[in-house]
């Protein structure tokens, strides 16, 4: 089901708490080498170009480096919250935010929250839905988390 312009996204929901001070698993989680490794859940190989302040242009990419998603970052409080938003697609090197698929869900965003809970940081995700991607992203989010808390929890 394609969201059509003035309908409502649906959103999904994560989240997971993970034994690690909030700081260290921001950090993994926006920054390389740990972004490459919880995204690798998505799509092994996948990475970004960009930066994650506020206002900045980022562009998540395959990786070819070919294909992906043309973002920017709607706000970023750094080990607080991030907001993600996303305007587009790659397609074969080229960007698209302005064709009738595009703008039937853009803009649409992605956020992050993370608090200190029970020794360690809680991890919240709110992803606005779009497209055939539902179940794909349920299924493989959780499976991303586990990998960023894995990762976050064998750091000293």
């Amino acid at each position: 089901h394609e969201t059509q312009p003035g309908e409502p996204m649906s959103t999904l929901h994560f989240d997971i708490h993970i034994l690690a001070p909030r700081e260290q698993v921001w950090r993994q989680m926006l920054y390389s080498p740990g972004y490459e490794d919880w995204t690798s859940a998505f799509c092994a190989g996948s990475t970004y170009i960009g930066s994650w302040d506020t206002g900045a242009q980022i562009r998540f990419l395959d990786p070819t480096g070919t294909g992906g998603m043309v973002s920017e970052i709607a706000e970023h409080r750094p080990a607080q919250y991030v907001s993600i938003r996303h305007l587009g697609f790659i397609r074969d090197g080229v960007e698209d935010t302005c064709s009738e698929a595009v703008r039937a869900w853009a803009p649409c965003y992605e956020n992050y929250s993370f608090t200190d809970e029970a020794g360690g940081t809680r991890v919240r995700v709110a992803l606005d839905l779009f497209g055939e991607y539902e179940s794909y992203m349920k299924d493989t989010w959780p499976k991303a988390l586990d990998r960023l808390k894995r990762l976050c929890e064998s750091q000293p």
